[in-house]
């Protein structure tokens, strides 16, 4: 029988089948209860000592115990129960068949309702806080209850996913939307929520559409598809009017190109789209693995030094006043030809380890003009993920975050809050701490080239080296790349031995003060993009800004030659060289001789290697290009820069370094 029971007398029953519940839901239940009242008994059994187990409805117990907690309803508030028998044998029974026999709502249940207690006078707001929602997800309900009715009924009845519902509604249009489900209805071929989206909106597609040049006009007419064509349109303009079967002949070509090529390159899947770019939804669960350009060939490397070479020599056509148009024009359809074909051989696909690609895969995009593209991307997948509701969906995460298709202990946006919460306190105390701060940048950065697939990355820092703007070019005979790979050999790498990043970070924090310095040092200055003192896009500002903050002596580090430069550059550059180091007398010394000849009489002028006087000796050897020095500390962006911030030793050491004819890498960075 029914019984109104005081809610201090009801306690937990140990035979209660439901062992986990969901945070989320059960706010949800709370604010309900609270908003109208219990609107379902509970199932009770007598105990001792004048108090009721409850054998089913033990969220609804705690939610009304929370209430009274919050001094919302007494601690004796009658609760409307179901008294059993006390001998009843079939508690479990009824507490099973209470929880597995409940069915939750449709969506298009509850965006009816949602709907009808707005109509009521209701405001988004207040259904949010009446139920324990968050008012995006009641907006998106209302969202749904405005479909145009075939649509909102195929939703209700389980016909379309809550997903295609929502691409249904990224037009407003009624009339729209019941087209494309009427296309959709009669095709062979299961849409998207992408395809959807994109047929919702645009009633008709350009005959320059990706997707029809992709098809095909015969293949697309000889599907049935119409093509409408105005006085003045011609085959990029034309109208093609069944997007839905464009969408399908489309898709099924581009599923067929992903399986061959998942063949072709021996990976475990290539997931094909028909956007020109890898979206969110394709991307979602999965982790980017490492990857890197596929080295070159030896005849690879020999090609590019004969079109590097052919181009000097068109380039020189180019720069010389004595050239006819006809050179000229032959000349810039070469360069053109040399460039393109370099382009193809230094834009090499992206690699990964062998033992990975089985379990690896791609992205297949569709190019502008209608090619598929395979996007340069390799991508592991992780665990999972079933089809999501809003953002503020139950999707169960267990305490150990494996993601279930049940409801668990804690829901996906409880993680997600409380992961961020946890976040931030770590993140005011490592702010707190700069020698810590420190370290986990360096170490971090310094990770970066550890092959670690199995743990997740623990911060967005990266400090890789920059691409570009030659791939594979490595300078001959360059002191500061020798002085590079110097300091790189001797940085302390004994860290590496650690297992994972936690044993790898404290085998790093335990090197000394000077080992992690040099770690900084490195990992930083590695990461720094080329630039030139010249304007264009080739010029960096702040590059130019940290050089004059250092005091670069650039003719000590880089000195012209006929292989790294007056090789490179019309006979007039190279006068004007002289000249600046020796005058007029000097120039017109040089101006009759031959342009190859004079490149390397050049070089051992400027290496101070040719007898000459010896202020013109000294301004050689100082003298570099313009675009290679760094350009002049802005004492307008620098008035606040301590004069103690810079170091004024840095060039007496180098100094000290070249005068014992030592290597000076080391001694500038002990400075």
């Amino acid at each position: 029988m029914l019984s109104g029971i005081p809610l201090n007398k009801l306690t937990p029953s140990p035979r209660n089948v439901r062992k986990h519940s969901d945070a989320t839901a059960d706010a949800e239940l709370k604010a309900s209860i609270a908003a109208v009242g219990l609107l379902q008994n509970l199932v009770v059994r007598p105990a001792p000592k004048g108090r009721y187990t409850v054998e089913a409805g033990e969220r609804r117990r705690q939610a009304l115990t929370a209430l009274a907690d919050d001094k919302v309803l007494p601690r004796d508030h009658p609760v409307a129960c179901l008294v059993l028998d006390a001998d009843d044998a079939n508690a479990v029974e009824s507490s099973l068949t209470e929880n597995f026999q409940r069915l939750n709502m449709n969506p298009a249940d509850e965006a009816q309702a949602f709907a009808t207690l707005v109509a009521e006078g209701a405001r988004a707001e207040d259904v949010a806080r009446r139920f324990g929602l968050t008012v995006r997800f009641v907006e998106g309900r209302l969202r749904l209850a405005n479909l145009a009715p075939v649509v909102f009924e195929a939703l209700a009845t389980g016909e379309i996913t809550l997903d295609l519902a929502k691409a249904f509604g990224a037009t407003s249009d009624r009339e729209i939307q019941a087209r494309v489900f009427g296309q959709m209805s009669t095709s062979y071929y299961a849409l998207n929520a992408a395809s959807i989206r994109r047929m919702v909106l645009s009633e008709t597609v350009r005959g320059n559409d990706p997707r029809a040049r992709l098809v095909g006009r015969e293949d697309y007419e000889a599907a049935g598809g119409r093509i409408e064509r105005e006085l003045f349109d011609d085959e990029d303009s034309e109208a093609w009017l069944d997007v839905a079967l464009l969408e399908q002949l489309a898709t099924a070509r581009m599923e067929a190109e992903a399986r061959a090529l998942a063949e072709q390159h021996g990976l475990a899947w290539v997931r094909p789209t028909l956007d020109n770019y890898a979206n969110h939804e394709l991307t979602t669960g999965l982790t980017r693995l490492v990857s890197e350009p596929a080295p070159l060939s030896d005849d690879d490397v020999a090609q590019l030094e004969v079109l590097d070479a052919a181009y000097d020599e068109q380039a020189a056509i180019l720069e010389d006043e004595d050239s006819n148009d006809d050179a000229i024009a032959a000349a810039e359809i070469e360069i053109e030809r040399i460039d393109h074909e370099s382009r193809t051989i230094r834009d090499r696909p992206q690699i990964i380890a062998p033992e990975l690609r089985p379990q690896a895969g791609m992205i297949l995009t569709l190019g502008r003009d209608g090619t598929p593209v395979l996007q340069p991307v390799f991508y592991g997948e992780g665990a999972p993920r079933p089809d999501g509701d809003d953002d503020d969906g139950v999707e169960a995460v267990t305490e150990k975050g494996a993601v279930g298709p049940r409801r668990s202990v804690l829901s996906k946006r409880l993680v997600d809050e409380l992961a961020m919460q946890r976040r931030d306190v770590l993140s005011l105390h490592v702010a707190s701490d700069p020698s810590l701060a420190l370290d986990v940048l360096v170490f971090t950065l310094a990770d970066a080239d550890t092959t670690d697939w199995k743990n997740k990355a623990a911060s967005t820092l990266r400090g890789g080296v920059p691409n570009g703007p030659i791939i594979g070019f490595e300078p001959a005979d360059a002191p500061a790349s020798a002085g590079l790979a110097e300091f790189r050999a001797s940085l302390d790498e004994s860290w590496r031995a650690g297992e994972n990043p936690v044993a790898r970070f404290d085998l790093f924090r335990s090197l000394d003060d000077e080992a992690r310095a040099s770690w900084l040092g490195f990992l930083v200055g590695r990461t720094l993009e080329a630039s030139l003192n010249l304007e264009g896009d080739r010029r960096i500002g702040f590059i130019d800004h940290l050089g004059g903050i250092v005091g670069i002596d650039m003719a000590r580090w880089w000195r012209p030659t006929a292989a790294n430069y007056f090789d490179r550059v019309s006979k007039q550059v190279i006068l004007d060289a002289l000249g600046d180091v020796g005058g007029p007398e000097l120039s017109s010394r040089f101006a009759s001789v031959k342009k190859r000849d004079l490149a390397m009489s050049a070089e051992r002028v400027f290496a101070g290697t040719t007898i000459t006087e010896v202020e013109v000796r000294d301004r050689a050897l100082a003298w570099v290009p313009e675009v290679m020095r760094f350009g002049e500390q802005d004492t307008a962006d620098s008035a606040d820069i301590p004069t103690d911030a810079v170091d004024d030793n840095g060039d007496e050491a180098i100094d000290a370094a070249y005068a014992d004819g030592l290597d000076p890498v080391p001694e500038a960075r002990a400075a």
